[in-house]
């Protein structure tokens, strides 16, 4: 199984399990889910590229918010959000 290495900021984490209820710890979870889907933010920052992960974990199926810088994975956030888990469905009946 590929370790991936993952990073980010604690007080967007501790604002995320305030808000959503879902912690980045438990975030990275969903990048191990084999039918995890990787879709491009195109929405937010033109600095940087912003991506999603939709990926089943033990909390349900999460839709991580990250970016990559150098070879760690930055988690921006995460949480249940419908339109993640409606699109994780269709493609599992696909």
């Amino acid at each position: 199984m590929i370790k991936y290495l993952f990073e980010w900021d604690d007080a967007k984490d501790a604002i995320n399990q305030e808000q959503y209820g879902i912690a980045f710890t438990e975030a990275q979870e969903a990048f191990y889910d084999e039918n995890r889907i990787i879709a491009y933010d195109e929405a937010h920052s033109k600095d940087e590229e912003r991506l999603f992960c939709i990926g089943k974990t033990p909390k349900g199926v999460l839709t991580v918010r990250f970016t990559v810088r150098g070879k760690r994975i930055r988690i921006i956030g995460a949480g249940k959000w419908r339109k993640g888990r409606k699109l994780y469905e269709e493609k599992r009946r696909t």
